[in-house]
């Protein structure tokens, strides 16, 4: 079990990786560049990465940016994605941010029933 959880810790934290110490290297790679597409662009368009906000909608928004790992981690002590919401793409840019913050919590759903021996 703590396996399971070391793996999937690191499948957050590290985009792709989860699947890669399992030995699925091209799926890790090819999730680590999806994800860093997804993430990047979002930054791009001016997407806002946010932090703890109150309200349900202010946490459920910090979640979905979040569980980007460590791109997020990083994104914000550079200070990037602050946001521009005069900018055309904003809510583009905020999409593509969630979604790749939701796609790697999929993601570590993956490697956890792999780990587990219930998917191949």
């Amino acid at each position: 079990m703590i396996h399971t959880v070391w793996i999937c810790s690191v499948a957050w934290f590290v985009p792709g990786a989860g699947h890669m110490m399992l030995k699925k290297w091209k799926r890790g790679v090819v999730f680590l560049a999806a994800l860093m597409v997804l993430f990047i662009c979002g930054l791009i368009m001016e997407g806002r990465l946010f932090g703890i906000t109150p309200g349900f909608f202010g946490v459920l928004k910090f979640v979905a940016d979040a569980g980007a790992g460590l791109p997020y981690l990083i994104a914000k002590l550079m200070g990037w994605g602050e946001g521009d919401v005069t900018s055309y793409a904003y809510e583009y840019g905020n999409t593509f941010l969630f979604t790749a913050g939701l796609l790697n919590m999929l993601l570590v759903v993956d490697v956890f029933d792999i780990s587990q021996g219930r998917k191949k």
